[in-house]
């Protein structure tokens, strides 16, 4: 294993994502930014074109992630890369990953909204929060709103200090 394994461990654990073997973990470390990189450039591009429709367009998608056993956008990953790799699927969102969604969904609900309503200010800084917070996600596997859950219900039960 990597010398940060440890690190990758503890952030997809922060998650939710407990009880997953070493090799797991490991293989999923990517798989699991695969989601967030596709609502990210969504948004950046309905944010940058200052574009409710491209925006609403992305809301149930964020919804669906926060309601399903796990992302539409998993799929390309579940019945498709992973098999080119060899790898474990994504397993069913602990209610942390949900919680992400749940809060991706939000954002995009919030920026689409000022947009079309003329709150131009409110929708630039709430899109452009949430293209940043999935970028964090997307480049380091650090999660905003599951370390948000952490600050206000406390540590998942599978990470340990």
């Amino acid at each position: 294993m990597p010398a940060n394994f440890s690190v990758v461990r503890q952030r997809i654990q922060a998650q939710g994502f407990c009880g997953l073997d070493d090799s797991s973990y490991q293989q999923l470390n990517y798989p699991l930014r695969l989601s967030p990189a596709i609502c990210m450039l969504w948004a950046a591009i309905g944010t940058y074109l200052v574009s409710a429709n491209v925006l609403w367009a992305l809301v149930p998608f964020a919804a669906l992630g926060a309601i399903l056993p796990g992302h539409p956008f998993d799929a390309i990953y579940n019945y498709g890369l992973r098999y080119i790799n060899d790898t474990v699927r994504i397993p069913v969102y602990p209610a942390r990953r949900r919680f992400a969604c749940v809060m991706a969904t939000i954002m995009t609900l919030i920026t689409a909204w000022g947009f079309q309503a003329g709150y131009l200010l409110l929708a630039q800084i709430m899109g452009w929060s949430l293209v940043a917070a999935a970028f964090i996600n997307v480049s380091t596997g650090f999660c905003v709103p599951s370390f948000i859950a952490r600050l206000i219900i406390g540590k998942s039960e599978c990470v340990t200090d």
